[in-house]
């Protein structure tokens, strides 16, 4: 039977609603941040609350699993700080718990939520991440919300430029209205001027309706209709002036299949399959196009003319006299000018055709290459991101041990310096994979492979009660390995034991 102790029910009550409070800190601020950086394209659509919540929901979504790491290293460090600040942690180290004892129940509690993470991104996170995409699309298809200011141009209508003086609210009346009007060509532009106007929506919210009152208009004539070349402009003089202007205000939602396709769409299995079958395409292309290009340009022993091309190493076994290797240049020379001029020729023409090959290669390779880049960084991004969990816990639980400084102050610094330096590391690493030069496995275990030792390091410092911030005791260390007496000791050591053996090997 399972037996939940006192101590380990005591840590999780306290680290459980820090962890709480932090997640929803972190997942606000990262929402947040992704609402900045598209801000301009979302805002003044005119679009209506539930839009904007479903906005937030599905971007909560897509930044929870980067939100665990940075909750739980922050959690984990002003639970552990707490402990040491109210001298809980000497307390039960004093009664004979270690500090792995203290640690056990969130090792287990964290192991759960990184599992959790794991499903989270491999089943939900794709479908979120496609409804996050489509209705960013939708929501920047929209037209913007009709206003238009007092004393400033107004572009925001296809084709169309308004000026607007004033504004009459009580009558509802734009005053002094101007209207440049674009769609046939900017050499063809028609100017309307009106002493006052209303604007109005029509019922389907596809047009707008300007009504103007007692102004005139001005447009070219059209080169081919025109009869007389001392005519440039029609003038028209009106009364009242009804102008229909296209302007969908409706919202209309981006079809969710067109991402498909996509690598933010699909699960580990089937980026598994698409980064196998992408990454065999490509590796059989390259070979066959490597072995098309040896047979061309006499780079191997292959068939040419019927005829086999042989190497060095296979003629020198068959041939009675000893072969040579020719000089290049002295058989250039040899050569009449004509004959030299055509070599080169031909020489370059080769080269050429070489080249414009392997440029074609890189075109047609391009896409898959791009897709088999993306999917492996999705695809090995999931494991990295559910191990970065494991890991963080590692560093703040035995970092809020060992500076035993609770509250939010000193733990948030210390999480958000580390945690930057996590997000460096793991953004140098995708640049590294898009580029190519390095392999998707390797550029997206760089974060984890930089931080584990840290962890680790951490750790036994913490579990041994070592001095991590006694700067004394790292001096003294310095000190001894620049003490030239303690080295030279140490070196006239190694150097007689190493005599010593190379004696008893020659006896």
């Amino acid at each position: 039977m399972l037996r939940v102790k006192r101590l380990h029910t005591f840590v999780l009550e306290n680290f459980l609603p820090i962890f709480l409070m932090t997640f929803l800190i972190c997942n606000f601020i990262l929402v947040m941040q992704l609402l900045w950086r598209v801000a301009e394209q979302i805002m003044g659509k005119g679009i209506g609350i539930s839009v904007y919540l479903e906005f937030f929901y599905y971007a909560s979504a897509q930044w929870l699993p980067t939100t665990l790491p940075l909750a739980i290293l922050l959690a984990s460090l002003m639970t552990f700080g707490n402990f040491g600040e109210r001298l809980e942690l000497l307390a039960m180290k004093a009664a004979g718990v270690s500090l792995f004892n203290i640690m056990k129940p969130l090792i287990f509690t964290v192991t759960i939520v990184a599992c959790c993470s794991f499903v989270f991104q491999d089943k939900y996170l794709p479908k979120a991440q496609v409804k996050m995409q489509s209705l960013i699309a939708s929501i920047q298809q929209k037209s913007p919300t009709l206003s238009i200011p007092e004393g400033a141009f107004y572009s925001e209508i296809e084709d169309m430029t308004i000026y607007v003086k004033g504004k009459d609210i009580k009558r509802s009346l734009l005053l002094d209205i101007m209207i440049y009007d674009f769609s046939e060509g900017f050499e063809n532009v028609a100017v309307t001027l009106a002493d006052s106007g209303r604007l109005r929506m029509t019922e389907d919210k596809l047009n707008l309706v300007l009504t103007l009152y007692h102004g005139e208009g001005f447009s070219n004539f059209d080169q081919k209709q025109a009869n007389t070349a001392g005519i440039p402009y029609r003038r028209e003089m009106f009364r009242v002036k009804e102008l229909i202007i296209p302007f969908d205000a409706n919202f209309t939602r981006v079809d969710e299949s067109a991402y498909d396709n996509s690598h933010i769409s699909m699960n580990t299995q089937e980026l598994r399959h698409i980064i196998d079958s992408v990454g065999h395409r490509i590796d059989s292309i390259e070979s066959r196009k490597q072995s098309q290009f040896t047979e061309r340009h006499f780079m191997g022993r292959d068939q040419q003319a019927n005829r086999q091309l042989l190497s060095m190493d296979s003629l020198s076994k068959v041939a009675k006299m000893p072969l040579f290797n020719p000089n290049v240049d002295s058989l250039y020379h040899a050569l009449s000018i004509p004959q030299a001029e055509q070599m080169l020729e031909k020489s370059i023409r080769r080269v050429e055709s070489a080249r414009s090959d392997f440029e074609y290669l890189k075109a047609s390779l391009q896409r898959d290459n791009n897709r088999f880049r993306r999917s492996s960084i999705e695809y090995y991004k999931k494991f990295s991101l559910a191990f970065a969990c494991i890991i963080f816990f590692f560093i703040g639980a035995p970092l809020g041990a060992i500076i035993r400084k609770g509250g939010i102050g000193m733990p948030a610094v210390v999480s958000v310096v580390l945690f930057i330096a996590y997000y460096l590391i793991d953004t140098a690493g995708q640049k590294l994979v898009k580029s190519g030069e390095w392999e998707a496995i390797y550029g997206m275990s760089l974060s984890t492979v930089v931080l584990l030792p840290l962890g680790i390091f951490l750790t036994v410092k913490a579990v041994n009660d070592s001095t991590l911030f006694n700067f004394e005791s790292y001096l003294a260390v310095i000190k001894k390995l620049l003490n030239i007496k303690i080295l030279w000791r140490f070196i006239r050591r190694k150097l007689s034991r190493f005599f010593r053996r190379l004696k008893q090997k020659n006896k």
